[in-house]
């Protein structure tokens, strides 16, 4: 059985600390070097809900993609949520290891695999990492389709092959418009629509899109027709989580070492219902724009910037 210090050097060459952005809390935050480890599991956040699933299948190793503590913290009181996390996963001799936007930028990382759960041919990064000299790693991925699909069809195959949520998938664009090439980034995404406007693709799918961003980039038409994808972001980057596993499950059949290695299902998607106000809006059913009106209480339109 290996040490955990050896299982983090692994980690570690797939997703190296000094390839997270400089913003970024990755690494090993909880875990004795020496501890023995059988069982890991992957998932995306590291809540309380993965951390009890962790204990109860008998892992000695939570792996994540979202960090605990991104901004630095004075406790780990548990009194605190964060805290309680941290004591239950001493108390109970569990590690966690966090690959955030080291893993994000790895080849294959967190796009490519989104890219593979909606079954899209990578074709580049993206934003390229230029430390890379082979042009593989970076943020992001543009992909091509095996055959072109209407924006509907593409928004239908996303909604069927990522993990469900609340929200599904929201879309702006024409519906009918032909996707031939697309680009996908696992998480929040509106950062990158400069790239996206600058890879000529016909449609972007992300997560985390906000208002303003999302229309302003709707309103630009000097790059042609654009249609947005915007999925839950837990949903974007749960694929990578059976990539990881898997590829850990080949280094361990390769150093002999007999690991267990489970992938979470936990949904830990912070949204759990959606409400629609009508399957197909239209100017006959919603309000004038130029309507001012506080929104009713059952009216979910009216949210804030």
């Amino acid at each position: 059985m290996p040490r955990l210090s050896e299982v983090i050097a692994v980690l570690e060459s797939l997703w190296p600390a000094e390839r997270a952005e400089s913003w970024d809390a990755v690494g090993t935050v909880v875990g004795e070097p020496d501890q023995e480890v059988v069982r890991v599991l992957f998932a995306v956040d590291p809540v309380q809900e993965t951390v009890d699933e962790a204990v109860r299948l008998g892992a000695d190793l939570l792996v994540t993609h979202h960090p605990l503590y991104l901004r630095g913290t004075t406790t780990v009181a548990a009194s605190t949520f964060k805290g309680r996390v941290v004591h239950t996963l001493i108390k109970n001799d569990v590690a966690l290891h966090v690959a955030h936007t080291n893993a994000d930028t790895a080849d294959p990382g967190v796009s490519d695999a989104l890219a593979g759960a909606l079954d899209l041919r990578v074709v580049r990064p993206l934003v390229p990492d230029p430390t890379d000299p082979e042009g593989r790693r970076g943020l992001g991925r543009v992909c091509a389709l095996d055959h072109p699909l209407t924006v509907r069809e593409l928004a239908a195959r996303a909604a069927e092959r990522l993990p469900a949520t609340a929200q599904g998938i929201r879309v702006a664009g024409d519906p009918e418009a032909l996707v031939r090439t697309v680009a996908v980034s696992g998480g929040s995404g509106d950062s990158l629509f400069d790239h996206v406007r600058a890879a000529g693709v016909d449609a972007f799918l992300t997560a985390d899109l906000r208002h303003h961003p999302a229309s302003e980039f709707m309103a630009d038409r000097a790059h042609g027709p654009l249609a947005l994808l915007d999925a839950a972001h837990w949903a974007t980057e749960w694929p990578w989580c059976e990539l990881a596993a898997a590829q850990l499950d080949e280094i361990s059949d390769r150093h002999g070492w007999n690991l267990r290695v489970h992938v979470s299902k936990t949904v830990t998607d912070p949204w759990t219902a959606h409400a629609a106000s009508s399957t197909d809006p239209s100017p006959a059913t919603a309000p004038s724009r130029s309507a001012s009106r506080a929104p009713a209480p059952s009216d979910t339109s009216g949210a804030p910037n």
